[in-house]
C-alpha cells in the first residue's frame, strides 16, 4: 500500500536553510535513519504549480549502472548536454511508479507530435528510470516492463548501495527492499522526478508525485530547451 506525505517544494535556498525534503514511499512510510535525505523541502500551501525551479540546481549524480541491454551505462556521461528526466522506482510498485512512468511516456508522445521543437530537439530527451529494487529488477526484467510503457525509456539496474548513494546526492531517500506482514516485498523510496538542463547539466526542476500528464506535456518543451517551466 502506498502511504503518501504530500508536499510542495520551495526553492533550494529555502531547502538548504530549513533542511526539510519531504518524501513519499511505495509500500510504506519514510523513516529517520542514516540514509535519510541530505535535504528536504517543506510544504508551500496554496501552490498548484507542478514544477519547482530550484535556485541552486543539484549536481548530476555519478551513477554507473547497467542498462536493459546488459551494457554499462554512465549516467553522467551518457546524458551530458541532453535534457533528462530522472526517476527512482521499481517495477513491482503497486501505484506511484507505473503512474509516474506512464505520465512521462504519454507526455513524451504528445511532444513527439508537437511543432514547437525540431526533431533533433525531441530526440535529445532522455527519460531514465533507476530501479530501487535491483535484486528483482534485473536488466531483462526492467526491459520487459518498460517495453509496455515506452521502450525508449532508459532503465538502469545495478548495485543497491550505488543506487542509494546516487539518489542521496539528489536528496532522495531509498531504503533497501523489505517484506511486509503479508510477506510481500516493498521498496520505500522518494517519488520526485528531477529534470536536468541540457545547458548546465544541473538538476534544476523538481516534480512531486502529483504531477500529471498535462503538467509534463506543458513543461517538456521548455525543459528540452533548458528553460524554466
Amino acid at each position: 500500500m502506498h502511504k503518501k506525505t504530500r508536499t510542495k517544494a520551495l526553492s533550494t535556498a529555502a531547502l538548504l536553510t530549513v533542511g526539510v525534503f519531504a518524501l513519499s514511499a511505495c509500500g510504506g512510510g519514510s523513516s529517520d535513519d542514516a540514509n535519510a535525505p541530505v535535504a528536504q523541502v517543506s510544504a508551500e500551501s496554496g501552490t498548484s504549480k507542478a514544477a519547482t525551479v530550484l535556485d541552486k540546481p543539484f549536481e548530476k549524480p555519478d551513477l554507473i549502472l547497467t542498462d536493459t541491454n546488459g551494457k554499462k551505462y554512465d549516467f553522467r556521461a551518457e546524458t551530458q548536454g541532453k535534457p533528462t528526466l530522472l526517476y527512482f522506482g521499481y517495477t513491482n510498485c503497486p501505484d506511484v511508479c507505473p503512474l509516474t512512468m506512464n505520465n512521462l511516456a504519454v507526455a513524451k508522445k504528445e511532444i513527439d507530435k508537437s511543432k514547437q521543437l525540431t526533431q533533433a530537439q525531441k530526440d535529445s530527451l532522455r527519460i531514465v528510470l533507476v530501479t530501487t529494487d535491483p535484486e528483482r529488477d534485473t536488466p531483462s526484467a526492467l526491459g520487459k516492463w518498460l517495453k509496455g510503457i515506452d521502450p525508449e525509456v532508459i532503465g538502469l539496474s545495478g548495485d543497491f548501495a550505488t543506487i542509494q548513494a546516487g539518489a542521496r546526492q539528489l536528496g532522495i531517500t531509498i531504503e533497501a527492499p523489505t517484506k511486509d506482514k503479508a510477506g510481500k516485498v516493498v521498496s520505500q523510496h522518494g517519488t520526485q522526478v528531477i529534470a536536468f538542463s541540457p545547458k548546465t547539466d544541473g538538476g534544476y526542476v523538481l516534480y512531486d508525485e502529483d504531477a500529471t500528464v498535462e503538467d509534463y506535456t506543458k513543461d517538456m518543451p521548455k525543459i528540452i530547451k533548458g528553460e524554466n517551466p
